[in-house]
């Protein structure tokens, strides 16, 4: 799936243009390198997202196309900042 459709499905991202616009300003991370939106998210990835003086990190747990507001917590596990 691509990294701005899982970043919206997840709920880390409210809308996909929005996750598609972080990737292109570089404010996403997959495993230590800067992502375009087309990467393909797997489950292990590390995603960082930077917002500001804000980081988060999470670790892809499950890549699924459709998620409701329960199940979108799911996929992801937030994980401590280096």
């Amino acid at each position: 799936m691509r990294l701005d459709k899982y970043l919206k499905v997840s709920r880390l991202i409210k809308r996909r243009t929005v996750a598609n616009e972080a990737c292109d300003a570089g404010h996403i991370t997959v495993n230590g390198r800067v992502a375009r939106a087309s990467y393909d998210v797997k489950p292990g990835d590390r995603i960082t997202l930077r917002f500001g003086e804000r980081a988060l990190t999470v670790e892809v747990l499950n890549v699924t196309e459709n998620a409701g507001k329960a199940e979108a917590s799911l996929l992801y596990r937030e994980v401590a900042n280096p």
